[in-house]
């Protein structure tokens, strides 16, 4: 092979679509970013050289064959042609060489011997196609064709009457918003290490007349005051959005080659405001950390760098790039190197050569598709992996725990400190009103704000104090398995478990749990991310909308599959998407209805939006199947219930005028069976007369008239309007005791009937504005009640907003339901399930997911308060005898970016591919080489199960490779969709009961494989069989010979 487009050297203008091509390739292959140390472009940098040979001696000089050939054809066939035509000529008598036959052969024959513009062709249709789709990391959905010079586009469309499309509507959304939101690493050494945070910082509507444009490029620069401290860390706080004018000029270039130029002066920026904070942090920020490339780099322009990279690249994964690309290429031929008048004119030479280069260009391009399509189909793999557990704890309140466990809870330093901070337990009085004197083995003078000595609480405390939360991340294995198989022998785990929270992303959190969850979540309620210049997602530039979709496109497909029949889903947005979403559902949830759509008054106060209205509501959009779902009804007010003053064997009820008012509905001519006389006594007693109907004129006819103490009284109003009763006659005769003779406002003699409250409560409006559903007064200023100032979270819900949605969605009604929350911020749905069973004595379930590091920060903690105390001020509770009994199982998963971290490339032994002929290297290449070669990776369950309980994952945690421990226990029962009823670790086997979704018994074992084997295994069964129920299936790590 050669190392040119040409063996001859390719001429000027093959070499530069050449040279074009191949940079093209590059970015897409990921070879220009070798400074790059996470996710796949570790790997890509492991593999460039090797993968930039194959592209540039292997496959690009491939051109130059497949010409080549299409040459040597139309050379045979030419010459042929041409012999022929000579012999015609001489057969004629005539001179070969002036017969212009053979003059024309000669010259087409020179024509396909030399084609020099061919090849160059080939190369820029390549380029052209290329880069079409290309953008920034990403291959966008844009299909398209040149149409007059001008691109066509063009979108799927199978005949429905409403079609909704947008650009990348066959991807994947797979950046994370955690990220963007904060990046943070550790410099320094030893004792002198600190903590770096980069944080984005909150966008306004407009800034210095910047304004958001579709396919204006953002950049990440410094925000104002944009290095501070904050404790023991150093904050750098950037802004994501579009370049000034000036900053255009000072930083020129497009692309990473702009962003580069930014990241060099953010650096310097930093390391001079650093300088005046603290004299040690520019000297650790500025330690070396060079490269090949950049020998001067440093690691605070390290991580400059990849915090940007991060947050530019990679915001999609093609569900199928392959077939994308493929049908696209077959398009451009087509369309862009099959020029229609290669057929008008007739010309079969420029045909021929042209069909050459249609050829040139399918047959390699197909290669670099398949060779893409390998990348985008290995993240994909990776993206859908059902993902590890790397940590599972529970919080349970102390009513539930055994107290022969409270002695080792006293003593635990960690938990004490977290009760003190969470539950202000030093405030609380014993008998003698000495504070914590009854409650603590000794008093302690220094207990106040510091940390006691270990053994300062006693086990009297703890039971004097039952609604205490317990975490077990601060106690050992060996507390949690004892904990645990306590629990279980008060009834099925999973049963007893109130509440699900989920530490990750909310599509692998969806994801993870489809097999236990499948069709059993009765109300779905989440309050996306609504994409305004408040609360934005990450989005790739210039297409803000569409990322978006992206984004709750595949959550809510997954969504479906996860709730019952007779679930709602409740989904809180804003104008801004609101009509995308609308569309979106429409298409993706075909047997939903939406229910009702409710406007919400959120904001009384109001925000000043950009077209000069004071905006002071969002939406909540209620879908379900109609035919399978009933709404939910909300509790009337004080004020309604004061209404019915009146009470009877019944109940309270208040009396109305029996005449009906109000619409059309209400007027003789439209019912008139309801206009009938009614015969009152002046005593109050009432009679309606004996009557027959007349179809003819549409009347009731007499057959009775009234005593001489009887008045007749006809449903007419104030105006002389003739109305109607409330009730038919039958049902009037049936309810005559519930009826009376009463004077109306005017004095005059009417009747009036019993109206009473539905128990049921009333039927939700559509337009919600009562008080209660302020965010800042019952959002904010809660959260700054149970915290103090502590808590930064920004636009938390109504806790009576979120709690109204669910009893909409009938979780009122349903005392024993799941609400699944994907989006669940600072926890406020799970607090008002808690809220709702402490009202009534419900036994409802909530399971959240939530990413941020707010779930430590907010969310936990708010979870652990609103279970200790209803009310809380200035973060202490108001009360603290009406805590509620919890258990509580939170997981943390692995994220997309561990399962890239974790990859690790084994290349084939030896000489294997040396010892195979070329066409099978190049498939492996194109097509298998990096599934087969990183399959060993542990994010791959590339090792065996040895000893389960030390699996470990190698992630990078600020900025530091470590090896993470898994939870393959949890993982295994989350991916089984197993029903956990117990779970005991018995002489060194963790044994787990449950039933799997088809209701089967199930047995499953975990031990380490170099103390346990199968012989032991089998012992050990034969010794606690009856300790559990009798299995149907028997699960056991590594092989083994037992037998349900």
């Amino acid at each position: 092979m050669t190392d040119s487009p040409s063996a001859s050297g390719p001429a000027p203008e093959s070499g530069r679509n050449f040279d074009r091509l191949k940079g093209l390739l590059r970015q897409m292959f990921q070879l220009d970013r070798g400074d790059l140390d996470f996710g796949l472009y570790r790997i890509m940098n492991m593999k460039a050289g090797e993968i930039e040979a194959f592209l540039e001696r292997d496959l690009l000089p491939q051109v130059t064959e497949a010409l080549a050939g299409v040459a040597a054809e139309q050379r045979v066939a030419l010459q042929a042609e041409l012999d022929k035509a000579v012999a015609t000529a001489r057969s004629l008598r005539i001179d070969p060489e002036k017969a212009p036959k053979v003059i024309e052969l000669r010259e087409q024959l020179a024509v396909a011997t030399a084609d020099a513009d061919a090849e160059a062709d080939v190369y820029g249709h390549l380029f052209n196609f290329f880069d079409r789709y290309y953008r920034e990391g990403d291959f966008m959905s844009l299909r398209r064709y040149s149409g007059g010079g001008e691109p066509t586009y063009l979108i799927p469309y199978d005949g429905e009457e409403v079609k909704l499309h947008w650009a990348n509507a066959d991807q994947y959304y797979v950046k994370t918003t955690e990220n963007y939101a904060s990046y943070a690493f550790t410099a320094g050494e030893a004792d002198a290490a600190f903590r770096v945070r980069f944080e984005i910082a909150a966008a306004d509507n407009e800034k210095d007349n910047i304004k958001e444009a579709s396919g204006k490029q953002r950049r990440f620069v410094l925000a104002e005051d944009a290095v501070a401290p904050d404790d023991d860390e150093l904050v750098v706080r950037f802004e994501h959005r579009p370049l000034t004018e000036r900053e255009k000029r000072d930083w020129p270039g497009n692309g990473a080659t702009q962003q580069g130029r930014i990241n060099a002066t953010v650096a310097a920026r930093v390391l001079t405001a650093a300088e005046e904070l603290d004299p040690a942090w520019p000297l650790a920020l500025a330690a070396p950390v060079p490269t090949a490339t950049d020998p001067d780099r440093t690691l605070l322009a390290k991580h400059v760098e990849r915090y940007t990279a991060k947050n530019s690249f990679d915001y999609f994964i093609h569900k199928d790039l392959g077939g994308f690309l493929g049908r696209e290429l077959d398009l451009y031929l087509k369309t862009d190197v099959l020029d229609l008048q290669d057929l008008a004119l007739g010309d079969a030479d420029r045909l021929r050569r042209a069909l050459g280069r249609m050829r040139a260009v399918r047959e390699i391009g197909g290669k670099l598709i398949a060779f893409l399509a390998q990348l985008e189909d290995f993240q994909k793999r990776l993206w859908l992996k059902k993902k590890f557990v790397l940590e599972t704890q529970w919080c349970v309140t102390l009513d539930r725990v055994p107290e022969a466990l409270y002695p080792e809870i006293a003593a635990n330093e960690a938990q004490r400190v977290e009760w003190q901070a969470l539950f202000t337990i030093n405030e609380i009085a014993g008998d003698d009103g000495a504070g914590l004197a009854d409650g603590f083995a000794e008093a302690s003078p220094g207990y106040l704000g510091e940390s006691g000595p270990a053994g300062l609480l006693s086990p009297g405390f703890l039971k004097a104090n039952p609604f205490l939360v317990l975490d077990t991340r601060h106690f050992d294995r060996d507390f949690k398995d004892r904990l645990l198989a306590a629990l279980s022998g008060f009834g099925p785990l999973d049963e007893q478990t109130d509440g699900f929270l989920v530490h990750g992303e909310n599509f692998q959190a969806l994801n993870l749990l489809q097999a236990q969850y499948h069709g059993q979540i009765k109300c779905v309620y989440i309050d996306p991310p609504y994409n305004t210049d408040a609360t934005p997602i990450t989005y790739k530039n210039g297409y803000r909308h569409s990322s978006w979709l992206a984004m709750i496109d595949s959550r809510t497909t997954l969504t479906r599959l996860i709730m019952s029949n007779e679930a709602i889903l409740c989904i809180a947005i804003d104008d801004f998407e609101s009509h995308h979403l609308r569309e979106l559902l429409a298409t993706q949830l075909p047997n939903f209805q939406m229910l009702g759509a409710v406007a919400i008054k959120n904001n009384p106060a109001g925000r000043t939006g950009t077209s000069g209205f004071s905006i002071c509501h969002e939406y909540v959009l209620f879908y379900g199947q109609v035919e399978m779902v009933k709404i939910g009804r909300l509790e009337h007010t004080e004020v309604q219930k004061s209404r019915y003053k009146e009470r009877d064997e019944i109940g309270p009820f208040e009396w109305t005028n029996f005449r009906k008012h109000g619409g059309t509905n209400t007027y003789r001519d439209t019912r008139p069976r309801q206009f009938y006389p009614i015969y009152a006594r002046a005593d109050g007693k009432i009679r309606i007369p004996n009557m027959s109907w007349d179809n003819i004129s549409r009347t009731w006819t007499v057959n009775d008239t009234p005593a001489l103490d009887e008045e007749t009284i006809l449903p007419i109003d104030n105006a002389g309007r003739e109305r109607i009763w409330d009730f038919t006659v039958n049902t009037a005769l049936k309810n005559v005791i519930h009826l009376q003779v009463r004077k109306d406002s005017k004095g005059k003699t009417a009747i009036y009937r019993k109206w009473r409250i539905n128990e049921e409560g009333l039927l939700p409006q559509t337009i919600w504005d009562r008080s209660e559903y302020s965010a800042t007064e019952y959002g904010t200023n809660l959260l700054t009640n149970m915290f103090g100032e502590t808590h930064k979270f920004s636009f938390p819900k109504s806790i009576f907003a979120v709690s109204d949605c669910l009893k909409v969605a009938n979780l009122g009604r349903i005392h024993n339901g799941s609400v699944l929350d994907y989006f669940a911020g600072s926890g406020t749905t799970g607090h008002a399930v808690i809220a709702l069973n402490r009202e009534d004595g419900g036994e409802r379930k909530y399971i959240l997911a939530e990413m941020g590091d707010h779930f430590n920060t907010v969310m936990l903690p708010r979870l652990k308060k609103a279970t200790y105390a209803p009310d809380w001020k200035d973060g202490k509770p108001v009360a603290r005898d009406k805590g509620v009994s919890q258990l509580i199982r939170y997981v943390r998963l692995e994220s997309y970016e561990d399962t890239l971290d974790g990859l690790v490339a084994t290349p084939p032994e030896g000489d294997l591919l040396a010892e195979n002929d070329t066409a099978m290297v190049e498939d492996y290449r194109l097509r298998y080489a990096l599934a087969a070669e990183t399959a060993a990776s542990p994010c791959l369950l590339g090792r065996d199960f040895r000893d389960p309980f030390a699996y470990t994952l190698s992630v990078v945690r600020d900025g530091v490779r470590r090896e993470t421990p898994v939870d393959l226990p949890e993982t295994f029962n989350l991916l089984l969709g197993l029903r956990v009823e117990s779970r005991r670790r018995l002489d060194g086997v963790l044994a787990i009961a449950g039933k799997d979704p088809q209701g089967q018994n199930c047995l499953i074992l975990w031990r380490n494989l170099d103390e346990t084997d199968n012989e032991a295994l089998n012992r050990w069964l034969r010794r606690h069989r009856k300790a559990f129920p009798a299995p149907d299936l028997i699960y056991a790590n590594g092989d083994h010979i037992l037998s349900a």
